[in-house]
């Protein structure tokens, strides 16, 4: 499978960022995907969230000040599970990447 995990963000101010991440790939493999389970940094309020929401590629909006992985946990039809991980990378406007 050619699925992966994907992201954007935009820095807002004073070390914050909105980001959000989703799974990208064929279309085919995406319609394959019951559902996906994110686990965020465990300082989230709530860091387990599941979305099976296929419209928007099972997408996940947060905010936040630091990077860290994300582990992605997607549910096939079939049962299948696929792991896959992400490290959360928040730019400054001067492209500068949070914590270097």
């Amino acid at each position: 499978m050619k699925l992966r995990v994907a992201q954007d963000q935009k820095y807002v101010d004073e070390d914050w960022w909105e980001w959000s991440v989703w799974i990208d790939g064929p279309a085919d493999e995406l319609n394959e995907v019951k559902q996906v389970t994110y686990k965020l940094h465990p300082t989230f309020k709530k860091p387990v969230r599941v979305t099976d929401d296929r419209a928007n590629k099972f997408k996940l909006k947060s905010d936040g000040w630091g990077t860290f992985p994300i582990r992605v946990k997607l549910e096939l039809k079939t049962g299948a599970i696929i792991k896959l991980e992400h490290q959360l990378e928040l730019l400054y406007p001067d492209g500068t990447l949070n914590g270097d």
